[in-house]
C-alpha cells in the first residue's frame, strides 16, 4: 500500500506541473486560489521528499514558480489571491532567501490593517474576479488566507499574527456553525443575518476540516490554542464523519446524499481527520481512523493512470440554493488535485 501511495502522490504532482496552459482548472500559471491550493501541497510534497530522501526538485519547481508567475499577483489584493503566498515561509525557511520573509510580512500586514472587514470583524471574502461579496463570509477564508497568517507569525514569532490567525477561526466558527449538526454552512451574510441558501456544502466545510490543524499547528508556539477553538473543532469532525456515506465519500452538500459524490472535499475532510489527530485538535479514535481510511480507500479509484484527480466540482460561490450545488459540473483542477495529494502524504507520513 506505502508503494501505491507513493506512486499516486508522484502522478498527482507530475500531472500538477504539466502545461495546461488555458485550462481554468488546472493551469499553474495563475496567481489565484486555484493554483494556490495546488502550491501549498506542493511544498508538502517536496519537504517529505526533501526529509526522506534528499530530494529537492520540487522546492526547486516552486521557486522558479514563484519567480515566472508572482508577478500575476492582482494589483488589488484580495483573500483569495492571497493563498499561493503560503508557501514563502516555507521558501524561505529551506532556501534562506529573504525576499520570501519579506513579501510575507508585508501581506501578513496587509491582513492585519488593510483586508476589507465585515461587522464581525471577519475577512471579508473577496476574489479576483470582477464580483463583490458585500459583508460575506466565506469558509474558504480560512484556507486561502487566514494559513498565510498563521505560518508567517511561526517565521517572524510575531504573537499579534498569530493572535489574529486565532481570532478569525473563531469567527468563522461561530458564525457558520449549523448548532444541530456541528457541521458548518458554507457562508455567512452579515446584512441580512443569515446563512442564505443555508448549504453544507462539503468543500467548505474542507477548507476548514484541512486548514484549522495546520494553522494550530504553527500558532501554538506563541498562543495557547483556546478551548473553545478544540471544542468547535471536535464538534465539527464529529458532524462530518456521522455525514459520511456508505462508500466512503461525502455528497458535495452533505445532507442530501442523492446528491454527486465530490472529491476534493472528501479529501480535504479526510486529511483533516488524520492531521488534527496528529497535532492533537482530535483525540486518537478509531472512529476518525476508520472514516479517513475508507474516505483514501474511495478516493484512490478516482486518480486516473496519468494523475489526473476526477469527481472534482468546479469553482462554487455561495448558490442561490441548495439545489444548484448539485448542477455545479465536474472537471480535474490544481484544488483537487492539492486536496488529495495533502491526503497521501499525510497517509504516508
Amino acid at each position: 500500500m506505502t508503494n501505491q501511495l507513493a506512486q499516486a502522490a508522484d502522478q498527482v504532482w507530475q500531472q500538477m506541473k504539466t502545461d495546461h496552459s488555458g485550462n481554468w482548472g488546472m493551469d499553474i500559471h495563475q496567481w489565484d486560489w486555484v493554483p494556490g491550493v495546488g502550491v501549498i501541497a506542493m511544498l508538502e510534497y517536496g519537504m517529505q521528499l526533501q526529509q526522506a530522501e534528499g530530494r529537492t526538485d520540487v522546492l526547486d519547481y516552486l521557486q522558479q514558480w514563484v519567480k515566472q508567475n508572482e508577478g500575476k499577483a492582482a494589483a488589488a489584493r484580495v483573500i483569495n489571491g492571497i493563498a499561493p503566498y503560503a508557501i514563502f515561509p516555507g521558501l524561505n525557511r529551506v532556501s534562506g532567501e529573504e525576499a520570501y520573509r519579506k513579501k510575507a510580512i508585508m501581506i501578513a500586514e496587509w491582513l492585519m490593517k488593510e483586508a476589507p472587514r465585515t461587522r464581525e470583524q471577519a475577512f471579508e471574502h473577496t476574489v479576483t474576479e470582477n464580483v463583490e461579496f458585500a459583508e460575506q463570509v466565506w469558509a474558504d477564508t480560512i484556507f486561502m488566507a487566514v494559513l498565510h497568517l498563521a505560518r508567517t507569525a511561526a517565521l517572524t514569532g510575531n504573537v499579534e499574527f498569530a493572535e489574529e490567525a486565532q481570532r478569525q477561526v473563531l469567527i468563522h466558527l461561530r458564525l457558520l456553525e449549523d448548532k444541530d449538526s456541528g457541521v458548518l454552512y458554507h457562508g455567512w451574510n452579515c446584512s441580512t443575518k443569515d446563512h442564505m441558501s443555508a448549504a453544507r456544502w462539503t468543500r467548505a466545510n474542507a477548507w476548514i476540516a484541512a486548514g484549522v490543524p495546520l494553522i494550530a499547528q504553527e500558532i501554538s508556539g506563541l498562543v495557547a490554542v483556546e478551548a473553545e477553538l478544540r471544542e468547535r473543532y471536535v464538534r465539527l469532525m464529529d458532524g462530518l464523519v456521522r455525514y459520511q456515506q456508505a462508500d466512503g465519500l461525502w455528497s458535495t452538500v452533505m445532507d442530501q446524499p442523492e446528491f454527486y459524490r465530490e472529491i476534493s472535499g472528501s479529501a480535504g475532510i479526510a486529511y483533516g481527520l488524520l492531521k488534527a489527530m496528529e497535532g492533537g485538535l482530535l483525540k486518537r479514535d478509531e472512529r476518525y481512523e476508520a472514516a479517513a481510511q475508507r474516505a483514501l480507500q474511495a478516493i484512490l479509484p478516482y486518480i486516473d493512470e496519468n494523475g489526473l484527480v476526477g469527481g472534482v466540482s468546479g469553482g462554487t460561490p455561495v448558490m442561490e440554493s441548495i439545489a444548484a450545488y448539485n448542477n455545479i459540473p465536474l472537471y480535474p483542477t490544481l484544488y483537487g488535485q492539492g486536496l488529495v495529494l495533502m491526503l497521501l502524504l499525510q497517509q504516508l507520513s
